[in-house]
């Protein structure tokens, strides 16, 4: 019993005595918790000021949400957001009138909104990979279409 003891006080030091360094403090593992904000992603290879940034401004103008990611490819722009707690009950309104707004402000491509978490945390990730050079951007595209699949199975 002793032995038991000892083992899972020396266990518990050593855990509790780790360094912050020394785990892995990616974004996407954060995501759900706290702000990230990550910068818009064009997939759309374009030079100047994308459309994926000028949706980001104006999302994140909207004082209900608090984080947004947004992935613009060839044909759409995906926009996946985190809404502020108190306002959870009014996430279907959210949505219906933020993809409205965006239809009508930015109509040269299909806009998608989502406020989907799995969604969010997926399009952190594809930033991360993109960045770091895991991932290129035909493999980004294909990912951005599996995405947009997905939104569209969860409507």
């Amino acid at each position: 019993m002793k032995f038991f003891s000892m083992f899972f006080i020396v266990l518990l030091l050593v855990t509790g005595c780790q360094s912050e360094e020394s785990f892995d403090n990616k974004k996407s593992q954060t995501a759900l918790i706290k702000t990230t904000n990550p910068p818009p992603v064009d997939l759309d290879n374009k030079d100047g000021i994308s459309t994926a940034q000028l949706v980001k401004q104006y999302v994140e103008a909207k004082e209900e949400l608090y984080d947004v990611a947004v992935v613009e490819g060839e044909k759409e722009i995906l926009v996946a957001y985190k809404v502020k707690h108190y306002e959870r009950f009014h996430m279907k309104k959210i949505e219906d009138d933020l993809s409205e707004a965006l239809e009508k402000k930015f109509t040269e491509k299909d806009i998608l909104v989502s406020s989907d978490y799995k969604i969010f945390l997926e399009v952190v990730r594809m930033k991360e990979s993109l960045n770091k050079g895991e991932l290129t951007k035909k493999e980004a595209k294909k990912r951005l279409s599996e995405l947009v699949d997905l939104k569209e199975a969860t409507t």
